[in-house]
């Protein structure tokens, strides 16, 4: 499951992709389109900005805008800075971990079947696409 962290950090990244033209943004802007505590954005933004998705400017008209394009930032680089893993259950070996259960675990391709999804799937999403609703993936149900 995705957590809160990771919705909102796909949230802030949109909303600078949203508005690049407008150059760096305040956290405080941010915060209030979005309605993220100013708090616990600080704490969002500053992983960002150590994965190098995001750039800052301090000063008067400081901020924090995009480190690239909008199509060259995936939701899954967003969401793995976020969560760390993305493995729909806790197994050592999709966390690249040996595991004594390994050889005889009946389950196991299933797991790795649709870990490869989940990544190709959010790999496949840029913000761009995001942005405009051109999901490359979408079906319709």
């Amino acid at each position: 499951m995705i957590s809160t962290k990771g919705r909102y950090a796909l949230r802030v990244m949109l909303d600078l992709a949203a508005h690049q033209d407008a150059g760096y943004l305040s956290l405080k802007e941010v915060s209030d389109r979005q309605q993220i505590s100013a708090k616990y954005l600080e704490t969002i933004v500053a992983m960002l900005l150590r994965a190098g998705l995001v750039r800052s400017q301090r000063g008067k008209d400081g901020g924090y805008c995009l480190s690239r394009p909008a199509g060259a930032i995936t939701a899954a680089e967003i969401l793995r800075m976020t969560e760390g893993t993305l493995a729909p259950v806790a197994c050592p070996s999709l966390e690249g971990q040996a595991c004594d259960r390994a050889d005889s675990c009946k389950t196991l391709p299933l797991w790795q079947l649709l870990d490869r999804q989940i990544d190709q799937c959010l790999s496949a999403v840029t913000l761009e696409d995001l942005l405009h609703g051109d999901l490359p993936i979408a079906s319709p149900v």
